[in-house]
């Protein structure tokens, strides 16, 4: 008879693997890039101004300031610009992007796995990936 688990347990597994993941290379990166930017005193400046200027165009459009709004749009897009041309913030999204793919990746090997374990503890055809009931019936067939 194969092994059941609970719900609690599979989550304690899971923050066992969240664990494991912060504890990789591109995890500790990431936090790296994020302790320097937050240091960066001109980078701190940059931000606080971007967020002044996105609450001011909020109101702006808000109160259909037309005008105003798309002079505020333009200041914005001009600072998030001189953000992303200093090196250490293109670094940290650059981690933001390998993080994320990790956790995509696992994402994906969870759920493949799932399904071909699905497909062989019922007897099923992995490299088809057919569950034993659409094998022993002859042939694809979809429940949707």
């Amino acid at each position: 008879m194969e092994e059941r688990y609970t719900k609690k347990e599979i989550i304690a597994k899971a923050r066992d693997l969240a664990k494991m993941i912060t504890a990789t290379e591109e995890v500790d990166f990431f936090k790296r890039a994020e302790a320097q930017i937050q240091e960066n005193q001109k980078i701190r400046e940059k931000i606080a101004s971007l967020k002044s200027l996105q609450k001011q165009a909020v109101n702006f459009q808000h109160y259909g300031k037309e005008k105003a709004l798309k002079m505020i749009e333009e200041k914005i897009v001009k600072i998030e610009a001189e953000i992303d041309e200093i090196p250490i913030v293109q670094e940290f999204k650059q981690s933001q992007v390998e993080v994320n793919d990790l956790l995509q990746m696992v994402a994906n090997t969870v759920s493949n796995s799932v399904t071909d374990e699905i497909i062989r503890q019922t007897g099923g055809d992995v490299l088809k990936g057919e569950t034993g009931a659409q094998v022993r019936k002859g042939g694809s067939s979809s429940c949707s």
